[in-house]
């Protein structure tokens, strides 16, 4: 279907076809016809499918009318997740509506200066193309007005939520008319989408566009296992010398992965170029120039420029890391073999990243043909997504499995159920019921024969029984004096005592009093504790000693 049977306007019709489009996709020859009756659209459709003209056509199209409210305010808003494809739908946006009279467009993004965007907000403005984040900041401060605002468009829904703008997108929806048409595109509208579409549409259209399977098949993916980083270095540098290469994209994970490569690179003669979110929008801006010139053959990059980036010359597309998510993995590849085009896709796996390409063809619906290159082959062999436990032990640097990765064939080991008595070198064995953890090896636990057995009567000190006799000679009490003055003979021994509670508090205070008393006398009769001149004022002649003029520590003794 053409343009001209979409019902668009001629002076749009006249821009659309100059720029070069001649017929119109499935989704936009669905979405274009509905955006214009106004009410609110969810649409799905896959990257790469036309939707930058499905939502900017039917919306360019209303301001052709006069605004019902006098302000400086935009009457179109659209959210994107990231700065690049901010600025290619505003660059579409001025594509379309050129022959418009008085047609002004706004990017507001973080990384560029204040002064250009509030000077292009003091004027009366039509589109307004913004990132989340630095819409908020202009909100707050007061220099965007929302009061003629007419259509409120999110691009690229289910990538922002994922960033974590979601509570962003309902702040700046609070701020918008409620009688505004509200248009979402997303690759899903399910899970959190479909919850945050609820809330921000009214009656809205669903339109789902499935994926084109002959445009897929234009992009031809392989895979090439690594054994380690030095690998995919030479694998890298190898792709990257091949004939057929003309502009390739090279995704990492970090952003200091994309210097580090991009330094790389320059230093083997290559004209590469780093694009990640640290960099300023200045930065950004003229790296993707010069992508665009031909002037740089290689960008490495992090997933920020996964969406937003059209060049026509990109040829193959490497991932020298593998996208956590799978839907990052269609969104990389997407930046080569657009609109028909052929191109190349390759994705470098460690040996152990099998769970990360099963997921991926998964989600993708096709398996990626594995691939080597001559001379660099891998020396390992990959393990699959969930390795297999083998007969061997693990050793402490592998991975540890959970409580549920036990072999079928394994043994429970118990302790108390043994087939037969453990024993230590000629000690019998213990007893199941006998508790020896804390307390050692108790003397009833042996045999009767290894020492005689224990006498009832008391225990006394071995040198005075040896002094006295043999232990079977009756001993008298009268053969030695008491013991002392308190002592009252067997009395004592066979009378009751009292019974002491050694966790008691009074015990321990008792205990402590006694303690601190007896250190106390200690200290008195210390002979350590003398000042250090006591000694030398004392007179050394005879007349120090004997009578009350002795003093010191020898003063308590006889001489």
């Amino acid at each position: 279907m053409s343009f001209s049977e979409l019902g668009l306007d001629p002076l749009i019709l006249k821009s659309v076809l100059a720029a070069g489009y001649e017929n119109a996709t499935p989704v936009q020859m669905q979405a274009i016809p509905a955006a214009l009756t106004g009410r609110d659209l969810l649409v799905s459709s896959h990257t790469g499918s036309g939707k930058t003209a499905a939502f900017l056509l039917p919306s360019i199209q209303r301001m052709l009318a006069e605004p019902t409210v006098k302000s400086m305010g935009p009457r179109v808003l659209v959210l994107t997740p990231t700065r690049e494809l901010a600025l290619q739908v505003e660059k579409a946006a001025m594509t379309y509506g050129k022959d418009m009279r008085r047609f002004r467009t706004a990017c507001l993004v973080g990384g560029a200066p204040y002064g250009l965007q509030l000077k292009r907000l003091s004027q009366p403005v039509d589109v307004v193309v913004a990132t989340p984040g630095r819409l908020i900041d202009h909100l707050e401060r007061g220099k965007i007005d929302f009061s003629r605002l007419e259509v409120l468009v999110l691009d690229e829904a289910d990538r922002m939520l994922d960033m974590g703008f979601v509570d962003d997108i309902k702040a700046i929806a609070a701020r918008c008319p409620a009688a505004r048409q509200t248009l979402l595109f997303s690759a899903t509208l399910d899970g959190v989408v479909g919850n945050l579409a609820r809330e921000l549409t009214r009656d809205a259209q669903r339109i789902e566009i499935e994926a084109v399977p002959h445009k897929e098949s234009k992009i031809e993916q392989r895979l090439l296992f690594a054994d380690n980083m030095d690998h995919k270095n030479r694998l890298l540098d190898a792709l990257l010398r091949d004939v057929e290469m003309v502009q390739a994209i090279v995704f990492a994970s970090t952003k200091r992965s994309t210097e580090e490569i991009s330094d790389l690179l320059a230093d083997s003669g290559f004209a590469s170029d780093a694009l990640h979110g640290d960099m300023q929008q200045g930065q950004r801006n003229r790296a993707l120039q010069r992508l665009r010139e031909g002037r740089t053959k290689v960008l490495v990059a992090t997933d920020v420029a996964a969406r937003g980036i059209d060049v026509a010359s990109i040829s193959h597309v490497i991932n020298f890391d593998l996208p956590r998510q799978a839907e990052d993995y269609v969104h990389r590849i997407g930046r080569t073999g657009r609109a028909g085009r052929t191109g190349i896709a390759v994705s470098f796996a460690g040996m152990r990243e099998g769970g990360l390409v099963k997921n991926i063809e998964r989600y993708t619906g096709n398996r990626i043909e594995v691939h080597t290159l001559p001379g660099l082959e891998p020396t390992q062999k990959p393990a699959s997504g969930r390795p297999a436990s083998s007969g061997r032990p693990r050793s402490n640097n592998g991975p540890r499995g959970g409580f549920g990765d036990k072999r079928p064939d394994a043994q429970k080991r118990s302790f108390g159920d043994r087939s037969e008595p453990r024993s230590y070198g000629d000690r019998p064995p213990r007893g199941d019921s006998r508790d020896n953890r804390d307390r050692g090896y108790r003397a009833d636990a042996r045999p009767a024969g290894d020492r005689p057995a224990r006498s009832a009567a008391p225990r006394g000190n071995r040198f005075e029984q040896a002094a006295r006799g043999p232990s079977d000679v009756p001993r008298m009490t009268g053969d030695r004096p008491p013991r002392n003055e308190g002592y009252r003979g067997a009395a004592a021994d066979s009378a009751p005592r009292a019974e002491v509670n050694g966790n008691s508090v009074e015990y321990w205070e008792k205990r402590e009093r006694e303690a601190k008393a007896k250190a106390a006398a200690s200290a008195t009769r210390s002979y350590g504790n003398r000042a250090p001149g006591a000694r030398a004022t004392q007179p050394r002649g005879n007349e120090s000693r004997g009578g009350a003029s002795r003093v010191g520590v020898r003063g308590r003794f006889k001489d």
